[in-house]
């Protein structure tokens, strides 16, 4: 048996973000494959394809591709890492008989940055922005980083301390309240833009996205001068653990919807819009930011839109993504509070950036979907016209049109006696 196959034997079928064990193995496997010098990144990949391999092990592989294009970089450069905090009280902390799903966040992120950037030419600073947590989840950051050696590389920002303000892109901001995620995330790009990093990175606050996965979004900014980098989780090489259990049977209506409203979106096969791994060159940033159609969890495609809007070019990368969904903010808050967001603010960012949309589509969304509870009414259940279409059809009016949408949403919103 070869050392490689033996190392794919030996990897773990199942990786629990909570445990430290996990982790430790992973970074052991992970520096045993970069310690086999013969081993081509072709093969690597090839090995982490097949269906039977263990999943720590197809982590590993991203690892060692992030890892080895960071060691051959040559250009010097800063970069910002960015997330938004908003009840993330429980898994910034350790895992522990009170709190079971205890990620020990931060710590865990500095860990990675600190080992994917270690002996390299890039240089990084962690924006962890409190986005009006009423947790209080920028002051555990802010006491965990006093007491960490890795402490410096920390910023610690507050959104409520930035906002009302009549000046520059938080302008149309009334208050930390009226954010959700999006006002925090601008908020920390501004300062990293301020700060003079080259990048922005921006992630989740929790460790669903191992940020040794960094050089996988850097490569394409460094060697091809991309300036829009959009981590995938749909590509056959992603790495994908999720929890899809949370919607019901009506998923398939949504997406339906939001693909017919997003078409300049989802027409460039950009199918993971909400991907918590995405790389914005600085300058361009700041002109994306400079006027912000939405501060809530649909800022991802309005800056998508933006991108678009101004024929930048793109590549999408995939990446390994394991979902924290026991503390995620779209359980705390109902998951159809956030597809309501989503579909809003998708409508307005369509809107103003001029970008081609199914407008009959965007009106429905007007007229028939006035709140969440509207999504409730038809999250568990499916259109005739939609039950046999494949993922790659949704959104073609011709499946099922507008109009027949409209139709039987409003039937549903009867049934529920909400109109």
């Amino acid at each position: 048996m070869s050392v490689l196959q033996n190392l794919i034997e030996k990897g773990k079928k199942q990786f629990d973000l909570t445990e430290v064990a996990d982790r430790d193995s992973l970074s052991e496997l992970t520096n045993q494959l970069l310690n086999l010098p013969n081993l081509s990144l072709e093969e690597l990949k090839q090995a982490a394809m097949e269906e039977d391999t263990p999943l720590e092990f197809k982590i590993a592989a991203k690892l060692v591709d992030s890892r080895r294009f960071m060691l051959s970089n040559k250009k010097p450069l800063h970069i910002g890492v960015v997330f938004a905090m908003w009840g993330e009280h429980n898994r910034l902390l350790p895992k522990s008989v009170d709190n079971p799903n205890g990620e020990n966040s931060l710590r865990v992120k500095l860990q990675q940055l600190e080992w994917i950037t270690r002996d390299t030419n890039v240089n990084w600073t962690v924006y962890a922005v409190d986005d009006g947590d009423p947790n209080d989840s920028g002051a555990i950051v802010a006491s965990i980083a006093a007491e960490h050696p890795l402490g410096d590389h920390v910023k610690v920002l507050y959104l409520a301390k930035a906002v009302p303000t009549t000046t520059g892109s938080l302008a149309a901001l009334a208050s930390a309240d009226d954010s959700r995620k999006g006002g925090a995330i601008i908020f920390g790009c501004m300062q990293a833009i301020e700060d003079g990093v080259d990048a922005v990175i921006y992630t989740d606050a929790d460790n669903s996205v191992h940020l040794g996965q960094i050089g996988l979004v850097l490569k394409p900014f460094l060697q091809d001068d991309i300036r829009v980098v959009l981590g995938n989780r749909k590509h056959p090489e992603a790495v994908l653990v999720k929890v899809e259990g949370r919607w019901g049977i009506g998923i398939k209506a949504l997406r339906h919807m939001q693909r017919m409203i997003g078409q300049a979106i989802f027409s460039r096969d950009i199918r993971d819009t909400q991907a918590a791994l995405k790389l914005y060159e600085a300058k361009f940033l700041s002109q994306i930011i400079q006027n912000p159609t939405v501060f809530d969890f649909s800022f991802d495609t309005d800056w998508i839109l933006a991108t678009l809007a101004a024929e930048e070019s793109f590549v999408k990368v995939p990446f390994a993504f394991i979902d924290s969904a026991a503390e995620s903010a779209s359980i705390a808050q109902g998951p159809m509070t956030t597809w309501e967001i989503l579909l809003k603010g998708l409508v307005k960012a369509v809107r103003k950036h001029g970008v081609p949309h199914n407008e009959a589509m965007a009106r429905v969304l007007d007229e028939e979907i006035l709140s969440s509870a509207d999504l409730d009414a038809i999250i568990n259940h499916l259109p005739q016209e939609l039950e046999n279409v494949s993922e790659a059809d949704l959104g073609n009016p011709n499946v099922m049109s507008p109009e027949a949408m409209k139709e039987w949403i409003h039937e549903r919103r009867k049934e529920a006696g909400l109109i």
